[in-house]
């Protein structure tokens, strides 16, 4: 794996660290690889939870500009889309389709597209210095790696849009109070608290994670009838899980035991 992206793994909790910090961990195409190819090793070494944050003082201030012109290339003659779709369009997307959870941890300012990739994990916590922005009207371009679906339904239409067309960063705990993120902790603190996030998560039954994770995001395209009935469905599958067995014996010998 390239040097852009820093991989650990340890008790099952793999980490993916932006490691660009004179760019802020600007987004190229090599790093977005990079990424990609960290999410399949950490699936290939049976992670239960994967943790993505930044180094230095950026957590990602979104795609490399200079990245985005060649020497033998006009800019009028660049296709913007394609590395969406060839490239930032799939990490995002691996990320919300990952069958583990995935604990974001904001480190610090989250900017373009690295706050669209910052919005796209399970959990998102960030440190109190740590803000969020979406840059791409200063530039003449509309928010991407999924920021136009994954605002609205964090933060609903005024806020949304006011974060699009304006681009003024939102500080950390006005994320949080606004529902963009989970939580707010102290800046020494983040990474022990992404961890504990992490490892809670990984003692979680992986088949429940998953079910629940898919069913909310159901709920987004369908009627409140159909989401019952994924719930009921969603109960029966689970109902035979070993975990589900596990925990109803649990509780029955805890109520069953004698006092003393």
């Amino acid at each position: 794996m390239a040097d852009t992206v820093l991989y650990t793994v340890d008790a099952r909790i793999a980490t993916l660290t932006i490691n660009r910090p004179d760019t802020l961990n600007s987004l190229d195409v090599a790093t977005v690889a990079a990424l990609i190819d960290g999410i399949r090793r950490a699936l290939a070494d049976d992670a239960a939870a994967l943790v993505l944050t930044g180094s230095g003082r950026a957590f990602c201030s979104g795609a490399d500009l200079g990245s985005a012109r060649r020497d033998d290339l006009k800019l009028d003659e660049i296709d913007l889309g394609a590395p969406m779709r060839s490239h930032y369009g799939v990490l995002v997307q691996m990320i919300r389709e990952l069958p583990i959870p995935v604990v974001i941890a904001v480190n610090g300012i989250a900017a373009g597209g690295g706050c669209s990739l910052a919005l796209s994990g399970d959990i998102v916590i960030a440190a109190q210095s740590a803000a969020f922005r979406q840059t791409f009207v200063d530039i003449g371009l509309m928010p991407d790696m999924g920021a136009t679906w994954m605002m609205p339904r964090l933060v609903g239409r005024a806020r949304s849009r006011g974060m699009a067309l304006l681009g003024e960063p939102i500080p950390a705990a006005t994320a949080a109070a606004w529902g963009l993120i989970w939580a707010v902790v102290d800046d020494a603190e983040l990474m022990t608290k992404a961890g504990e996030i992490a490892a809670k998560l990984a003692t979680r039954s992986p088949a429940a994670l998953r079910a629940t994770r898919r069913a909310l995001d159901d709920s987004l395209h369908q009627d409140f009838a159909a989401q019952l009935e994924l719930e009921a469905a969603g109960q029966t599958a689970l109902g035979r899980e070993p975990a589900f067995s596990a925990a109803v014996q649990a509780f029955l010998a805890r109520r069953t035991r004698k006092p003393g």
